[in-house]
Order: C-alpha cells, then sequence, then structure tokens
C-alpha cells in the first residue's frame, strides 16, 4: 500500500494514524491502520512538508466562501458536511456518513441531492433553502437530515490558517443554522 501526501497524526506499537485526501470523497479523511495488517513504512516529513501538502489538498476540494449570520465572510477549502449531536454534546446513537451534498424536499413537493459540484451558491434561512445552481436553475426548500435522530448539521472545512501538524481534518466549524450565504467556487 502506498499512501502519499499524507501526515501522520500519531503513532504507537498497535497502530499509526493519519490524515490524508480522498479524492473520490473529496475531502480530508483520518485513517487508522493496524501496523500488523499490511506491510508499511513511514516517511515523515518535515513542517515545511506539511504545508505543502495540505496546499495540495486545497487544490482538490470544494472551495466556497462562507458568510455567517453576522456578515463575516471566510473562505474555506475542503469543504464538506457533518453531522453533530445538537449542541455538539454527546453522542449520536447511529453513525451519519459525512457529505458533499444537499438533499432538498423542494417547494414543489418533489426532492433533489445536490453535489456541491452542481451548485453555486445557496442562501440559508434557518431549514430552508435557496439553491442557485450553476446551470442557473433555482430551487427552493427544506434542508433534509440523513437520520431522524436529532443532530445538528456543520459546515466543515480548512482554512489559510490551518495548522498542518493539528490532529483535526479541520480548522472551520459553523452550524448551518448559524450560515447565511455559502458560495462555491
Amino acid at each position: 500500500m502506498v499512501q502519499r501526501d499524507a501526515i501522520v497524526v500519531s503513532e504507537d506499537s498497535s497502530f499509526v494514524v493519519y490524515k490524508h485526501f480522498d479524492l473520490k470523497d473529496r475531502r480530508v479523511e483520518i485513517v487508522r491502520l493496524n501496523k500488523g495488517s499490511l506491510p508499511y513504512s513511514v516517511e515523515t516529513a518535515s513542517p515545511d512538508a506539511r504545508r505543502q501538502i495540505v496546499e495540495v489538498w486545497k487544490r482538490f476540494g470544494y472551495k466556497a466562501t462562507v458568510t455567517d449570520l453576522a456578515g463575516k465572510a471566510t473562505h474555506v477549502f475542503d469543504v464538506y458536511l457533518d453531522f453533530y449531536p445538537p449542541g455538539g454534546r454527546g453522542s449520536l446513537l447511529e453513525s451519519v456518513a459525512p457529505t458533499t451534498s444537499f438533499t432538498v424536499l423542494l417547494a414543489n413537493g418533489g426532492a433533489d441531492e445536490a453535489e456541491f459540484t452542481k451548485i453555486s451558491q445557496i442562501q440559508v434561512q434557518g431549514d430552508q433553502l435557496k439553491m442557485t445552481l450553476r446551470n442557473g436553475q433555482v430551487e427552493e426548500g427544506k434542508f433534509l437530515m440523513p437520520t431522524n435522530q436529532p443532530v445538528e448539521v456543520r459546515l466543515l472545512g480548512i482554512t489559510d490558517q490551518y495548522n498542518p501538524a493539528s490532529p483535526q481534518v479541520f480548522d472551520f466549524s459553523l452550524p448551518l443554522a448559524k450560515i447565511k450565504e455559502i458560495s462555491f467556487d
């Protein structure tokens, strides 16, 4: 197994934990590798090399400018949605996978799952979304949660201030309820 452009988060006698950019999911992910499962070698990168790795990640992930309810705009790389217990406390009763799409119950009664690649801009008002798609079409409706359990949806990603040595795969996290607008690059 060859994993390039990865950053080791921790290592002990049993496991190597690293973060890398998953091209299929188009986001940074954490991997926990059991040292006995496959042959491996680890070459630790210098701080400058880790910064260069993060710059590579930024080129391939979704990019957006996120404006919060107070009007503060933040440019975010490797953007994705993830789901947390309400208020970020406790744990979810079921596993809900992160996603790079918005699922919406449309005002006309239909539903759509719009991948970030198809979206130009989203205006958010509570759980109501107004999505302007790249083809010019506008869709309005209610954000559909992927579970019937109580969850808080958050937009996550990395900013220009992201520290490559961080064990986290993001340094930007904002609940959807606190977002006014998302403009995808």
